[in-house]
């Protein structure tokens, strides 16, 4: 997959790029350091995906977005800030980003973030806690991704398929499974479900 980074800060720019080479499967092929040159990088470059901050010099990340998609409407976009700000997120994604990923994210977490924004499923934000299901798994301990697991076993799928809706291997997903397990107090799936549903980590119960 190839990958347009802007981000006028250096170091997020290096951690992005290590977090992909790790992951494997992306090549970074261009990078800008203000909002000025993202255009022109499009143009020459067309990457699959464009990552995008909102906070850059000389031209702002929604401006940008708002450019890329007048020309290139079909461009993946993802924005990549530090705001956790509904009305900013909402913003964004109403102006034509395909997805809204806080800077706070776990590095392993953004590249399963990335691969499914560009797939189209699945995803809109990560590291935003902006319903009463995140509130919850946060007062339990759950982690972002195990909410996201959780939320799959509820919904019936199994290990594999989990595995191939987040991009992940279905070997990290049973390790997932063994923290979820000790953090809940409970030992198998459906007793996972089932709190699942009693405590709000999922909106409706089983056969609503």
């Amino acid at each position: 997959m190839r990958v347009l980074i802007a981000d006028d800060h250096r170091l997020m720019v290096e951690g992005t790029k290590q977090a992909l080479a790790k992951a494997g499967g992306f090549e970074v092929v261009g990078e800008a350091s203000n909002g000025a040159q993202v255009l022109p990088l499009v143009r020459r470059l067309k990457p699959d995906l464009v990552l995008l901050d909102l906070r850059m010099p000389q031209m702002d990340g929604l401006t940008c977005l708002a450019k890329i998609r007048k020309e290139f409407p079909e461009m993946k976009v993802a924005i990549l800030s530090v705001s956790q700000e509904q009305d900013l997120i909402q913003t964004a994604l109403k102006r034509g980003a395909n997805a809204y990923i806080v800077k706070t994210v776990d590095p392993d977490d953004l590249a399963a973030a990335l691969r499914q924004t560009v797939e189209g499923t699945v995803f809109t934000t990560a590291g935003v806690s902006d319903d009463p299901g995140e509130r919850a798994a946060k007062q339990a301990g759950l982690t972002e991704r195990e909410l996201v697991i959780v939320r799959a076993v509820a919904r019936g799928l199994s290990n594999e398929a989990i595995a191939k809706e987040l991009w992940v291997a279905e070997q990290t997903v049973k390790f997932h499974l063994t923290n979820i397990y000790r953090k809940l107090e409970v030992s198998n799936r459906t007793e996972a479900a089932r709190y699942a549903f009693e405590q709000g980590l999922v909106e409706h119960g089983p056969g609503h």
